[in-house]
């Protein structure tokens, strides 16, 4: 397999989008990006991005079936905060896609 050369404005791009996006592994992020999972995480230790580790999954609600209201806002939040880092994590997508298709169209020739 030949060795790519990626620019370096698409390495900022590829750990910014790690950085910014709660909850997704290297693994999730490297194959939504192309890239191998080892070549990402080279990136990111070598800008300093600390690698999270996977968590384990919260536990379901309870099996009542009824939820307090206490229990309702805390699942509104966290599905807040999930929405928020989906949005931030599409307008990085958004913006490195940007980038790339500048990049390749300064290289043709037409």
């Amino acid at each position: 397999m030949a060795r790519k050369n990626y620019p370096d404005e698409f390495k900022r791009d590829a750990v910014a989008l790690y950085r910014d996006t709660v909850g997704a592994t290297i693994t999730v992020i490297a194959a939504e990006l192309g890239v191998g999972e080892a070549t990402l995480s080279a990136w990111c230790k070598a800008t300093g991005v600390p690698i999270r580790h996977r968590t384990p999954a919260s536990p379901a609600a309870t099996s009542s079936g009824a939820e307090t209201a206490e229990q309702e806002l805390a699942r509104l939040r966290a599905q807040v905060k999930d929405l928020q880092a989906e949005k931030t994590k599409l307008a990085t997508e958004r913006d490195i896609l940007r980038s790339a298709a500048k990049y390749f169209a300064g290289e043709t020739n037409w």
